[in-house]
């Protein structure tokens, strides 16, 4: 055997040799259906889904809820995100329906516009007439303060004024971290609203002050990891947005836009210690239009005494 510069050569390399016909097509194939599927998965995530609102019922059980408010229907929207890219009637629908439900109270969660003072009053005029026998209530949500991140710095100092007081006009009382009370006989039921995490202004202790422990209640507050600030403080039924629900659950890869902290509570229902549940909604709007695997939502909520 010739030897070049010392070494022997290899005489088994691997012979690479060309696919058949069969093997071609089948790669053809495949490639073909991958691409097929995914093109179809955008073209639907982009024309169909953001739109397709759904409404989702559940029924909560509440410690110690009074028999005189077992069977309460709460409704709650989230996320609406008024401006230019949400499509003409898409959420003037989504409120038709909501009234069409007949709860006995309306939930509002907060990011009521998109972007700056522009639409506020069109954000506001949505809610024209909209009525429930115990009333319609909101929270704000991070847009609505014109914070964007957690450590953002607020461009309109005063929009979160501007929003509570177009939706005040139109008959929604935005609960800026206080409570409120109702009473059916002697059962009492208190309804609670904090100001968004972000903001820098949310106060659990001026919500809940002078209240009484034993009373069931509600809290909105627009993020769900609101929850992580309550501390001692009572509250049977968080109902959250914020997330969207990350608005793409894409097959394989999961909810590809939403970080560890957001994937916790992400979309639904979720179970907390010492009996309270929180709700995050996956919002009626978007801030760019694309939903795959996290239909927008209406949430009617049933309270059951536990």
């Amino acid at each position: 055997m010739t030897q070049m510069n010392g070494l022997s050569p290899r005489l088994d390399w691997p012979q690479h040799r060309p696919l058949s016909k069969l093997s071609q097509k089948k790669l053809f194939t495949r490639v073909a259906g991958f691409i097929g599927r995914n093109w179809a998965r955008v073209g639907y995530g982009y024309h169909i889904e953001p739109t397709w609102l759904q409404i989702n019922r559940w029924e909560i059980p509440i410690r110690g809820l009074p028999a005189a408010w077992d069977g309460l229907r709460v409704a709650q929207l989230s996320d609406f995100h008024s401006g230019p890219h949400i499509p003409p009637g898409y959420l003037e629908e989504a409120i038709e329906r909501t009234a069409a439900e007949r709860p006995d109270v309306i939930t509002l969660t907060g990011d009521f516009i998109d972007r700056g003072p522009r639409y506020v009053a069109q954000a506001a005029r949505l809610f024209r007439g909209l009525q429930a026998p115990l009333g319609v209530y909101a929270v704000l949500g991070n847009h609505d303060f014109a914070v964007h991140t957690a450590r953002g710095v607020r461009r309109y100092p005063d929009l979160h004024c501007r929003v509570t007081e177009a939706l005040a006009h139109e008959g929604v009382m935005v609960l800026r971290n206080q409570t409120l009370g109702f009473q059916r006989g002697e059962a009492h039921l208190l309804i609670a609203g904090m100001d968004d995490l972000w903001s820098g202004e949310a106060n659990p202790e001026a919500t809940f002050a002078g209240t009484c422990p034993q009373t069931p209640r509600i809290l909105l507050a627009h993020n769900p990891q609101s929850v992580l600030t309550l501390g001692p403080h009572r509250a049977d039924l968080i109902l959250s947005g914020h997330t969207h629900g990350g608005q793409i659950n894409w097959p394989g890869w999961g909810r590809l836009l939403l970080g560890k902290n957001a994937r916790r509570w992400a979309a639904g229902l979720y179970p907390l210690p010492r009996d309270q549940h929180l709700y995050v909604n996956t919002g009626v709007g978007f801030g760019w239009r694309f939903r795959y695997g996290v239909r927008p939502e209406l949430a009617i909520l049933t309270l059951r005494t536990a």
